[in-house]
C-alpha cells in the first residue's frame, strides 16, 4: 500500500481556530458586519478514483462559525478539498444548509512575496464549466449565488482566507465577504 500524496493539502490537516473573522453580509437596507470566531477541522480521508482515469487526494472538513458577541452559531459548513497531482488542480466542494452547493476549482499560486507560504485560489460561477453552483429554487429566486472565489494562504501554523460570494439579493448584487486568520491547534 502506497502513501497518499496530499500535495498542498497536506498542510491543512488538523484543527484550526481563529477569532478575528469579519463577515460582511447583505441586509435589505445595506449591509451588516458580523465579527466572528471559528473552528475548521480538516481530516485526511484517502484518495478516490474517478472513472479509472483520475485519482484525487481528499480532505474532509467541517467549519463552525460563531458570532463574537453571543457565541451563537450562525454558519455551519461541511465539504471536501481535493488535489489532482497530475493536473495540479485543487477543488473545494461544499454545501451550506441554506440549500447551496459549490464546486470551486483552481490552482496553487506562486507568490514571490511569500516564498515559504502555500497559496491556493479557487473559484466557481453558476454557469461555470469547471466547477459550478447548485441551489434550491427558493435560493435562486431570493438570494441567488452567482459566483464564489476564495484564496487560502498557509504559512507555517497560520491559515488566512478571504472569500467572496456574489449574491443577487434584495433587488441588488452584493459581495458577501468573509475573512479570517486561524492558528493550527496543537
Amino acid at each position: 500500500m502506497s502513501e497518499i500524496n496530499y500535495g498542498p493539502l497536506q498542510q491543512l490537516i488538523g484543527t484550526w481556530k481563529g477569532d478575528k473573522g469579519t463577515d460582511i453580509a447583505p441586509e435589505p437596507n445595506g449591509e451588516e458586519n458580523n465579527p466572528y470566531f471559528e473552528t475548521i477541522t480538516f481530516e485526511a480521508i484517502g484518495d478516490v478514483s474517478n472513472a479509472e482515469a483520475q485519482t484525487l487526494a481528499v480532505l474532509h472538513y467541517t467549519q463552525i462559525v460563531q458570532r463574537s458577541e453571543s457565541g451563537d452559531v450562525f454558519h455551519h459548513q461541511s465539504g471536501y478539498w481535493s488535489w489532482d497531482s497530475i493536473t495540479g488542480v485543487v477543488t473545494h466542494s461544499f454545501t451550506i444548509p441554506r440549500g447551496v452547493g459549490v464546486v470551486a476549482c483552481g490552482k496553487v499560486l506562486d507568490d514571490e512575496s511569500l516564498p515559504d507560504a502555500t497559496v491556493m485560489q479557487v473559484s466557481a460561477e453558476d454557469t461555470g464549466f469547471d466547477g459550478g453552483i447548485a441551489q434550491t429554487s427558493f435560493m435562486q429566486k431570493k438570494a441567488n449565488t452567482t459566483a464564489f472565489s476564495q484564496i487560502l494562504t498557509i504559512q507555517g501554523d497560520s491559515l488566512k482566507y478571504q472569500q467572496t460570494m456574489m449574491l443577487d439579493i434584495y433587488s441588488k448584487t452584493f459581495e458577501h465577504t468573509d475573512s479570517n486568520t486561524l492558528v493550527r491547534q496543537p
